[in-house]
């Protein structure tokens, strides 16, 4: 199969994309798979072991290319049973110089195509489709993540200073238990924050530990009716 055009000019004999596809992924399951000297099998069994079973000789046909289509679910699994991400078996930057982000587009280095597939470079962040939920969840979990490390960090000082041998090292923990104080509070804020967006916005709210059940108010969130 071949793509008669690309979007810039003319190119005669172009292999397809979704084969092109297909054959960067199927190389690197290989490759990994060699790399970890399993055979075909080996890595069948690490697919059932995950709880999709992908036959050896289905991993077989793909690798020689003699398979037609290779389904996303797959691609998942094969990355997990590697101990890879998905994204690094579709780009295998290091081992596939160039690829084609999309049809009848010229091949690009492989390091900026993965930057585009996993908006790295945060090119639709602005854009009419922009993805204000996938921001407002990844900075719910760091301000999660910090407001957690902060409260612990604060009960340990406390036990510090309760436990000091002297009125110095005592003043030094309470200090520190103030800063962690601190911490939390400008986390819990910004998770209030960005709760309320989320809510706002019609997406669904990550649970809370009870530790931090006091970051939401009594009465609620309220939608955004624009």
């Amino acid at each position: 199969m071949t793509q008669s055009r690309f979007d810039d000019g003319d190119e005669d004999d172009v292999p397809e994309w979704a084969d092109r596809v297909m054959a960067d992924v199927a190389r690197e399951v290989r490759r990994r798979r060699k790399e970890m000297r399993w055979s075909a099998q080996d890595l069948a069994d690490r697919c059932e072991a995950i709880g999709f079973p992908i036959p050896r000789n289905v991993i077989a046909n793909m690798e020689s290319g003699r398979r037609a289509v290779l389904p996303l679910v797959e691609v998942m699994v094969l990355a997990k049973a590697l101990y890879t991400h998905p994204i690094h078996l579709i780009y295998p930057v290091g081992y596939v110089e160039e690829v084609q982000k999309l049809p009848l587009t010229y091949p690009v280095d492989s390091a900026k195509a993965m930057r585009w597939f996993a908006d790295l470079d945060q090119t639709f962040a602005a854009g009419p489709a922009n993805h204000s939920m996938l921001h407002h969840h990844l900075t719910h979990g760091e301000a999660l993540a910090e407001a957690l490390a902060a409260m612990k960090g604060e009960a340990r000082q406390r036990e510090v200073a309760d436990q000091a041998a002297d009125d110095s090292e005592r003043a030094q923990a309470l200090r520190a238990q103030a800063d962690f104080a601190e911490r939390g509070a400008r986390a819990k804020y910004e998770l209030r924050g960005v709760r309320r967006d989320i809510y706002a916005e019609g997406g669904f709210l990550p649970d809370l530990p009870t530790t931090l059940a006091d970051v939401d108010p009594d009465e609620g969130y309220e939608r955004d009716t624009v």
